[in-house]
């Protein structure tokens, strides 16, 4: 399954996200990540977060939401803090977790943040592969 991951500035939650499901759950997921407005860097503080667990920053970035993204994306999990509704018309495909915007804390609260989106990302592995995805 195509997921998107979205946050506010893909620069620390989604791409969080997106690094955790490339390692974990690559048999279930192809991950993405994109933000509703991208600061244009992922913050070092994550990039170091993710290191320092044993995962890969190659790759990630931050960018906006394409419409090729979207429409490829068969979910989207919305992180940005607002709902589904608000933010998309199509919000079908959305699922929305509320997880906290480490941005501007200290390694601590990365850290904390970072497993429970470690967390989230296995359960949402665990579902797929319980209905065959």
């Amino acid at each position: 399954m195509r997921v998107l991951f979205l946050c506010v500035g893909n620069a620390c939650r989604s791409p969080m996200a997106e690094a955790i499901a490339r390692r974990d759950a690559a048999d279930v997921m192809e991950a993405s990540s994109a933000g509703l407005a991208p600061m244009g860097a992922v913050m070092l503080l994550t990039r170091k977060t993710l290191e320092v667990n044993g995962y890969s920053i190659a790759g990630l970035s931050s960018k906006g939401i394409s419409k090729e993204l979207w429409a490829e994306a068969e979910l989207v999990i919305n992180m940005s803090g607002r709902s589904r509704e608000m933010l998309f018309a199509d919000w079908e495909k959305v699922e929305d977790w509320k997880v906290e915007d480490p941005y501007g804390a200290d390694p601590a609260v990365y850290q904390r943040i970072f497993e429970e989106i470690e967390g989230r990302v296995g359960e949402l592995a665990k579902r797929l592969r319980e209905r065959g995805e």
